[in-house]
């Protein structure tokens, strides 16, 4: 996303709680926080304004889940604070502090939802709980702030080629050792068996490419929409 935005000229201050090397090359400049805390998410704007003068596009694309493989009842309270700590409160507070620069300049909030905000499924439920908070959020937000010139708008990504799915401790690892299949071997039976009808898993790019159109004010008129890219997993609106 990051490289998407810059290759349109938008300057970018890209962050993480660890900045990586290419968000460092990617980015026009970067904070190291954490947008699960009460203060990170004021101290990135913070940081931002000073480093561009103001902000003019919002995305929020934080996130993180674990497989719950274990079934509902074994989620303890804390495991549910944090899961909407991450993917929703900080989301909240991120919105809250940039919101006097993006209603001065009329900008855009694109907030990255998922799939399993429309389409839950056990091994994520409260993930996708908190997707859906936040979609929710997104639309009635688009009420509020689109006649003050701002639009708030949700990318919905399914199952996407990234490390939460490849890596050998991540996600989908864990979906595998649950079914007693190696990561390879679950992989190459995940899009049939999840219902993607294109074959595959979304390419990060392909998201991006979504994230890059609301940025770019080419699509004024989008505003409240949910913009799925699930692979044609979902099959109902």
């Amino acid at each position: 996303m990051v490289r998407a935005l810059e290759a349109d000229g938008i300057r970018v201050t890209g962050a993480a709680r660890t900045i990586t090397p290419e968000l460092k090359e990617a980015a026009s400049s970067t904070v190291s926080v954490d947008l699960a805390t009460p203060e990170g998410p004021a101290e990135l704007i913070r940081q931002a304004q000073a480093e561009l003068g103001g902000i003019d596009v919002l995305v929020n694309n934080v996130g993180a889940f674990s497989p719950r493989t274990d079934g509902f009842a074994a989620i303890d309270d804390a495991e549910w604070q944090h899961t909407f700590e991450l993917n929703f409160f900080g989301v909240v507070r991120t919105i809250r502090a940039a919101l006097p620069s993006l209603t001065e300049r009329q900008g855009a909030v694109i907030n990255v939802s998922s799939a399993r905000a429309r389409g839950p499924q056990p091994p994520t439920v409260d993930y996708g709980a908190a997707k859906a908070a936040l979609t929710n959020l997104s639309k009635a937000l688009s009420m509020e702030l689109g006649p003050k010139g701002v639009r708030v708008n949700t990318v919905s990504p399914g199952p996407t080629r990234t490390p939460a799915w490849l890596d050998a401790d991540g996600f989908g690892a864990g979906l595998a050792a649950a079914s007693g299949k190696t990561l390879d071997e679950f992989l190459e039976a995940f899009p049939g068996a999840a219902g993607l009808t294109t074959g595959r898993l979304t390419e990060p790019e392909e998201v991006a490419e979504v994230v890059r159109m609301l940025a770019s004010g080419r699509t004024r008129a989008v505003n409240g929409a949910d913009l799925v890219v699930d692979g044609g997993q979902l099959k109902t609106v």
